[in-house]
């Protein structure tokens, strides 16, 4: 009894043969040394092959600092935000609550001094998290305590200024690079 119907001699040479027996594959150009589709690449002349390389090195360096100086510092802003929080950022639909929390750290950030902290109330452990988030895209150093009072733990995020020394503050804020990134705009 046969579970396989028998083989014809052309089923069996394409099962069994190795490769390089197999069907002819048209050689490559680079295979091929001596095609004339190489000459013009063997034999340039080395004036043109200068301003080739000269033409291709000045525009990627065009390409390189074509974007302008606010999406830059937006885009730098943005890199300092860990990427979880990055992504919960993405993810939030509070764009109010991200803008409110921008607002108060933007006026601290040009009214206050450098010693001095502002002190936030947030209880939310996500909204801490976005306001976290905010104070790195302003380059914030900011420190979540517990304070208790009268038997109950409240949250208290401390944000200060680090001692590096200017803070720039970007043209393009968090919340509106959010919107514009959610609508495909960037």
């Amino acid at each position: 009894m046969e579970l396989v119907p028998r083989l014809n001699a052309e089923e069996i040479r394409g099962l069994f043969a190795p490769p390089p027996w197999g069907d002819d594959v048209p050689p490559s150009a680079f295979c091929m040394a001596n095609v004339g589709e190489w000459d013009k690449f063997r034999n340039i002349d080395m004036d043109k092959e200068a301003n080739i390389i000269g033409v291709i090195n000045n525009s990627s360096t065009k390409k390189k600092f074509h974007a302008d100086g606010d999406k830059m510092a937006v885009l730098n802003a943005w890199q300092r935000i860990d990427c979880r929080t990055r992504e919960a950022l993405r993810r939030s639909f509070l764009s109010e609550l991200i803008a409110g929390y921008e607002d108060s750290i933007r006026t601290f950030i040009k009214e206050s001094g450098d010693g001095d902290d502002l002190s936030l109330q947030v209880q939310d452990p996500f909204h801490r998290l976005l306001l976290h988030g905010v104070c790195e895209f302003y380059n914030l150093i900011s420190v979540t305590v517990t304070q208790t009072k009268d038997a109950e733990s409240l949250k208290v995020t401390r944000i200060k200024k680090k001692k590096t020394g200017v803070v720039d503050l970007p043209n393009i804020t968090l919340s509106h690079f959010l919107k514009m990134s959610k609508e495909g705009i960037w």
